[in-house]
């Protein structure tokens, strides 16, 4: 073939340190339209953003000549570093070290961005524990549930 195509949309799931519920309804919009900006900054496109109290959902489209970890990194540092300059009373905020990426086809991509949307209705019947090892198990990720929460 005379070119390279591709199509790399994940959902990126990542969460407050200690789950603590830094993100409040409030300042939740501002930092959401913010990482949109840093996918962008990335190359990527932002396709939904959205989330609760304690962890981020991101739907993004990225770019296949950069590592998904590197964009991830990049994201979670400059934007825990603007929530902390940026939002009152957010002088002690983080983001849990780990994250989870994976991958969407383009024929779920809406029933993704509708499940972000829906978080805080999805959050009344289940916690972020129980729905982030749900996503590791539908995905075949081992892990050990114990050590996943430090």
């Amino acid at each position: 073939m005379a070119k390279s195509f591709c199509s790399l949309t994940y959902h990126i799931i990542f969460s407050t340190k200690d789950r603590e519920p830094w993100l409040t309804a409030e300042i939740r919009p501002r930092v959401h339209a913010f990482i949109g900006g840093l996918v962008k900054r990335e190359g990527g496109v932002p396709v939904m953003i959205g989330g609760v109290a304690d962890h981020m959902h991101i739907l993004a489209e990225l770019r296949q000549d950069k590592a998904v970890s590197d964009a991830i990194c990049a994201i979670k540092a400059i934007s825990s570093g603007w929530v902390r300059d940026n939002m009152s009373r957010c002088g002690g905020f983080g983001w849990q070290t780990g994250y989870g990426a994976f991958s969407v086809s383009q024929s779920n991509v809406a029933k993704v961005s509708d499940y972000i949307v829906r978080q805080e209705e999805h959050h009344r019947r289940i916690g972020f524990q129980e729905e982030y090892l749900k996503f590791l198990r539908a995905h075949g990720v081992a892990c050990d549930d114990v050590g996943l929460w430090r």
